[in-house]
């Protein structure tokens, strides 16, 4: 797995990120989802890499709450559905 924590300043302006665990079904289910979309992502377990959960905690009020999706440095969504995501992308593609 990445870990594309240490730099989030340097990540592209449309690269997906999302934070997870392996016994989340919320996160399987969004990948699987996300998956069928033709959407890539960096996939981070964040009980595998102690910054990822810092960041994870330091955007969800303290808690290790996944999936967290980031895309660029801009946009944090904590636990959204493929639509959401899909929206944000548009967005950003939009702006392009």
């Amino acid at each position: 797995m990445a870990t594309p924590t240490a730099d989030r300043a340097e990540l592209p302006a449309g690269q997906l990120t999302m934070y997870t665990t392996t016994w989340c079904g919320f996160c399987r289910r969004l990948k699987s989802q996300l998956a069928r979309e033709g959407i890539e992502m960096v996939e981070v377990d964040i009980e595998k890499d102690p910054k990822a959960a810092e960041f994870v905690m330091s955007v969800n009020g303290g808690n290790q709450t996944v999936p967290t999706v980031t895309i660029g440095t801009d946009v944090v969504l904590t636990n959204p559905s493929a639509k959401e995501v899909k929206r944000h992308l548009a967005e950003l593609a939009a702006e392009a």
